[in-house]
């Protein structure tokens, strides 16, 4: 009798002893389970496999997503360090994770055929935690659900922060020197002091480190931190540090150049200041982190409804195999489907673009007014005329694409008035303005463009699906509903463009003349 109550007094106290001791709940094959979820997250791979390598390919090229190398293994390993954990629990297929599988293949769908690509692999990486989901159930899956977070820090994003923190960086920069006694001078993200010249590029606005910042804020806050709220909080804090402390780099690197009589932190030593200086950031956000570390919770008996015989996974009695069928039939559709619609697409015929036909009293002129182009990458047709009405003078580009797609499309972020770090012309400054296009207000991108010896005042916005827009989502959703109503995929970039001799306000109302005049001329040649 002692013993019998002895025995039962040993499992109430420990409810992980002897989970599956119950011979009417057979305890789970692991192994098996193991196995169907490993072949399915390959053949996911397989099936997507050019997103999975256009994420490879930008790791290698930039060294601001170059820590994507790492996500995968430290995914991995953060899952195998769980391992005692997930033997305590009963998987079980969930039929309910299909549906969150059909919503991210068909978002993976759309911007393959509206060639958006960080969307593309949002999806991808979104569909590995779904997959897991399936397969193992949601009891598993919130047991690894970081791990599986953390992969979102593989697809390589952040590149529309730049502008931005370019801005922030530069009045960040100017205001400590002017703090410090030191007069500026700025044109937009370029600014001179006596001492030199200046100007805040990509590669100064500090994304890769907030990027860098945040994955290891994530990480840390993971390992260290059990509470949600000190975990919140320690990843504001890594996105928050690296933006001010870039600032205070960039203030330092010009504040050592000045001093030293532009003579150090001008070269490669530029940016060994900035990593080194990274490091140490680094290391100070981790030290303060510390003071708030907490200690690991004890471990609690973790309820699976095993014992009672439930299922609230909504398995509805389905094996893995079976589940994984379904699962892979599911994203299958969007691959095949994807294709079909691209090789469904007009014919590529030879284009010629001609110059606009001279209407009112412009006339192209045999000379360039200036040595300036925009810089598009890959149209089908370009073209580029100037004109002139008694003493005014202004410019056309055309960009024609005609089958768009990845690496040869309208809306693409190389595609800009000026490319970074150009040798003769800067972008000083960029806003949206309101044109008159044939009796209709139309916002356009305007551009004060400098070199040594001219200014220029541009506009640009794109024509696509027969729409005027310089929003680039609706370009991309004009893109995909053209594709995906069989219509013509064409659009156009189109650049107007004059000296700026007085003001801007003169340069304005010149180019709203010729827009008056010539834009049917324009829109002929579309």
């Amino acid at each position: 009798m002692d013993h019998a109550v002895e025995k039962n007094v040993s499992k109430a106290a420990h409810p992980l002893i002897g989970k599956f001791a119950d011979h009417s709940v057979k305890a789970p094959n692991w192994r098996k389970y193991t196995f169907i979820t490993g072949l399915g997250l390959l053949v996911l791979f397989a099936l997507f496999w050019p997103t999975f390598m256009s994420m490879v390919a930008i790791w290698w090229r930039s060294e601001t997503f170059a820590h994507g190398f790492l996500i995968f293994p430290i995914s991995i390993f953060l899952v195998w360090r769980q391992r005692a954990t997930l033997t305590q629990l009963v998987p079980q297929p969930d039929l309910r994770a299909l549906a969150l599988l059909i919503l991210l293949g068909l978002a993976w769908m759309l911007a393959q055929v509206a060639d958006v690509l960080v969307i593309q692999q949002l999806a991808f990486v979104g569909m590995i935690p779904a997959m897991v989901c399936l397969l193992l159930g949601w009891s598993v899956t919130k047991a690894i659900i970081f791990p599986l977070g953390f992969l979102l820090f593989a697809v390589p994003m952040g590149e529309a922060l730049i502008p931005p923190m370019m801005d922030f960086t530069a009045d960040f920069t100017i205001n400590l020197l002017q703090l410090t006694g030191i007069p500026v001078y700025r044109q937009g993200t370029f600014f001179s002091i006596p001492s030199g010249d200046w100007s805040v590029v990509e590669g100064c606005s500090g994304v890769r480190y907030l990027i860098a910042s945040l994955t290891l804020g994530c990480l840390y806050a993971y390992l260290n931190y059990y509470s949600y709220w000190r975990r919140a909080l320690f990843i504001a804090f890594s996105a928050m540090m690296p933006i001010i402390a870039n600032g205070f780099r960039a203030y330092m690197i010009v504040m050592i150049a000045h001093l030293s009589d532009m003579k150090l932190a001008l070269g490669v030593d530029h940016f060994i200041y900035g990593w080194v200086f990274f490091g140490i950031v680094m290391m100070v956000m981790f030290w303060i982190g510390t003071f708030w570390r907490e200690r690991e919770p004890v471990p609690r008996a973790i309820d699976t409804g095993a014992q009672r015989g439930e299922d609230r996974t909504g398995g509805m009695g389905f094996s893995p195999g079976v589940a994984l069928m379904v699962g892979l039939l599911v994203i299958m559709i969007w691959p095949a489907w994807g294709t079909y619609i691209n090789r469904a697409g007009q014919e590529m015929t030879a284009v010629t673009l001609e110059p606009p036909v001279t209407m009112a009293s412009w006339q192209p002129i045999g000379y360039r007014i200036t040595e300036w182009s925009p810089h598009y990458v890959n149209p089908t047709a370009e073209i580029q005329q100037d004109y002139q009405n008694n003493h005014s003078q202004v410019g056309v580009y055309l960009a024609y694409y005609q089958g768009q797609k990845q690496g040869a499309e309208l809306i693409n972020s190389q595609n800009v008035m000026v490319v970074q770090k150009h040798p003769v012309w800067r972008q000083l400054a960029h806003q949206e303005t309101t044109v008159n296009l044939q009796g209709k207000q139309t916002t356009v991108s305007e551009a004060h463009l400098n070199s040594a010896h001219q200014d220029l005042l541009v506009w640009h916005w794109n024509w696509i699906a027969g729409h005027y827009t310089i929003n680039s989502y609706i370009a991309k959703l004009l893109e995909a509903g053209t594709k995906l109503l069989g219509k013509s995929r064409e659009g156009s970039a189109i650049v107007i463009y004059t000296p700026i001799k007085t003001n801007k306000e003169e340069a304005r109302a010149t180019m709203q003349h010729f827009l008056d005049d010539m834009l049917p001329a324009i829109e002929a040649r579309l």
